[in-house]
């Protein structure tokens, strides 16, 4: 028997893609798709690309659906309570937004404001399978990464895990559907086409995450980190530098990142720089990696800002949840 899952916050980008896979996956059943700006409007006519033949409908927390499994695409600060409700309510659930990733309180409240579900902080899973694939299979709650995080992390794992970084420096770059569905005129196509730029250069909170997860791995580095939007919809690279503790060659440095990644169905070693094209519409990671000649390690990754980044990430962890082939209903 099919999986029940319900998708709240079906109208925004992540929403959306998350509600259409879970539509398609051969194991689970989309039972609703809430969106309270645009309850009422099918899935398909606000996002044409998408056919999931399901009408939003406004979130009653006092009356939910029956469902098993519940994926919340909330902004940050909105999630964590209906996080709450929704596991008190014994549904698993998987969280795109940044409620849950951090694991220090004052950081989140630095970055994010207060949070909305402070009981619940600190117990969910972070989402990236390739770190985390064992906690995820027992998980209640979990917090999927956010796109620069799953890029540079996966990008400079490897290293981290040897406990080899000591310094990194992070070029990511992505499209604009990272920046959500915002009428910030940043953003407008005439702003948009024909041009690139960084922005939040002084301090983006992706950074603390991702030296939360080099920490964990075993490399507590500091880690310098730009964003820069691109004049596309989807798609992310990130250009990762790395200053290690001891010096290494171009051939270990591969070697140890074939050998980490040699299982992975998901993550691709390249034997060249990737490209966004490659990756678009799938929940796979390319990485590249070289040295060049004055020692610094120079890894590149890219993914599909909301499918890996994401929603796609997101169904991923919840396969693993509900004791499901992690790459099932996944390309």
């Amino acid at each position: 028997m099919n999986k029940r899952v319900l998708v709240a916050g079906a109208s925004g980008f992540t929403g959306a893609l998350a509600a259409q896979i879970v539509h398609d996956h051969p194991s689970l059943e989309l039972v609703a798709a809430t969106s309270r700006s645009d309850a009422g409007r099918w899935l398909g006519e606000l996002y044409p690309r998408y056919r999931a033949p399901i009408e939003l409908t406004e979130l009653d927390l006092d009356d939910l659906p029956e469902v098993d499994a519940a994926i919340v695409g909330y902004p940050h600060g909105a999630a964590a309570p209906t996080d709450a409700a929704l596991r008190a309510a014994g549904i698993l659930v998987v969280d795109l937004s940044a409620d849950f990733r951090l694991r220090d309180m004052q950081t989140y409240e630095r970055w994010y404001g207060e949070h909305g579900a402070p009981d619940l902080f600190g117990t969910g899973v972070y989402g990236l399978t390739e770190l985390y694939r064992d906690e995820l299979r027992e998980a209640t709650l979990v917090a999927t990464p956010g796109c620069y995080p799953t890029a540079s992390v996966l990008a400079l794992a490897p290293l981290a895990e040897q406990g080899l970084v000591s310094e990194a420096f992070v070029a990511a770059m992505q499209g604009t559907s990272g920046y959500g569905r915002s009428s910030d005129d940043l953003v407008h196509f005439s702003n948009m086409t024909e041009n690139a730029f960084p922005y939040k250069t002084e301090g983006h909170r992706h950074r603390p995450e991702i030296e939360q997860e080099l920490a964990a791995l075993g490399s507590p580095a500091p880690v310098t980190f730009v964003p820069h939007l691109l004049p596309l919809d989807q798609g992310e690279l990130a250009t990762c530098f790395a200053t290690l503790s001891e010096p290494t060659s171009v051939e270990a440095v591969r070697d140890l990142y074939e050998k980490r990644y040699a299982d992975e169905p998901f993550v691709h070693v390249l034997d060249g720089p990737p490209n966004l094209r490659a990756v678009r519409d799938t929940n796979e990671c390319h990485v590249y990696v070289t040295v060049e000649e004055r020692g610094r390690v120079m890894a590149f990754s890219a993914i599909d800002n909301i499918w890996k980044g994401a929603s796609s990430q997101g169904v991923q962890n919840l396969n693993l949840m509900l004791g499901l082939d992690e790459t099932e209903g996944l390309k």
